[in-house]
């Protein structure tokens, strides 16, 4: 088995669901008493934050850069980012090594593909839903109609992401407004919606409502093992 390199801290609520995702599905593959071989980064979210909403994108690229080296040192062999949004500057990590780059949407294609999905709401910060670096993979490269909530929608979507779920706050009002918005996307023709924010399937675990939901988190982390384990 290979050893992944995680970059996480983005935040440690959906990291530590990355890390217990990696051994369960380790599990599952191989049985008995095997776990995953791992080794994590993980960052000061409210360093993210300041830059994220100052626009200063390059900084956090420069971070995750750094992060990847310390994740090659250690002796990481594929990269994973933990989180959806700053794959928004995902290119500074692959400049950054010569080690494999698993891209969060193209798990997530993978997995949208493998249910036999053509049009797929996304729901996640306004930054995912909003800038092309996510939905443009989707669509070029697995040919997929993707749909996202009104304005209004993804602003409630946003604030509930930064003022709550990245604190560990996960309120039952908040989980019925994703639900709505997630039936709205449905109605309009969406087969499934993707959980395009690491947080968003604690809030809403999938089988809580009547349509698929594809877990980026968990998708991302299975992807990675695959190709770990051969």
């Amino acid at each position: 088995m290979k050893t992944i390199g995680m970059i996480g801290g983005m935040s440690w609520e959906s990291s530590k669901m990355y890390y217990q995702y990696a051994n369960e599905y380790v599990k599952y593959r191989l049985g008995g008493s095997h776990s995953c071989k791992c080794v994590m980064v993980s960052v000061d979210f409210a360093e993210i934050e300041q830059y994220t909403f100052a626009g200063q994108w390059d900084k956090i690229g420069q971070m995750m850069a750094d992060c990847t080296q310390q994740l090659e040192a250690a002796g990481a062999d594929i990269i994973l980012l933990c989180t959806n949004t700053i794959h928004l500057v995902s290119d500074y990590i692959e400049k950054s090594t010569d080690l494999p780059f698993l891209h969060i949407a193209e798990a997530t294609g993978q997995a949208i593909k493998a249910k036999a999905l053509h049009k797929v709401g996304l729901i996640g910060t306004k930054f995912t839903m909003e800038k092309d670096f996510y939905t443009s993979i989707l669509s070029e490269r697995f040919g997929l109609e993707v749909i996202i909530p009104l304005e209004g929608d993804r602003q409630a979507i946003h604030d509930i992401i930064y003022n709550e779920l990245v604190k560990g706050q996960f309120t039952d009002a908040s989980k019925s407004k994703c639900i709505s918005i997630m039936e709205q996307l449905a109605s309009e023709g969406a087969q499934g919606i993707i959980m395009g924010c690491t947080e968003l399937p604690i809030l809403v675990p999938d089988g809580d409502v009547p349509m698929a939901t594809i877990d980026t988190t968990k998708v991302h982390t299975q992807h990675a093992l695959d190709w770990a384990m051969g």
